[in-house]
């Protein structure tokens, strides 16, 4: 069996990276929450996530926040009552790289801890 996603490492891309084509992209995005996430014209990751209430969408917006200053991979956060929406894409290339799919993957993971039931 093959190392889930979001176990994998964030590896940085250089700028001779190209983006990454809907054929590369296609198995990775396979792996992430087809609840939350769409890949927005070839180019990047926006999900939504629900939640109960604020207090719960405020503290996952944190954990999303810490995880991105671990890894050094800021995602656009719009935090709201009862939901936070995400967008993700690699600035350096303008687009998508394996990097933003491992990242979801975590907040996915992140996610099951205040799924509403």
């Amino acid at each position: 069996m093959s190392e889930s996603l979001a176990d994998q490492e964030c590896k940085a891309c250089t700028s001779e990276d190209e983006p990454l084509t809907e054929a590369e992209f296609s198995e990775y995005l396979e792996e992430l929450d087809d609840d939350i996430w769409t890949v927005v014209d070839e180019h990047h990751l926006e999900g939504t996530y629900p939640f109960e209430d604020f207090r719960d969408a405020l503290e996952f917006t944190y954990d999303v926040g810490e995880l991105a200053e671990d890894e050094w991979h800021h995602p656009d956060i719009h935090l709201e009552w009862g939901e936070v929406t995400i967008e993700m894409w690699t600035h350096k290339i303008d687009g998508l790289h394996k990097t933003d799919f491992v990242m979801a993957a975590r907040m996915d993971r992140i996610h099951e801890e205040y799924a509403p039931e």
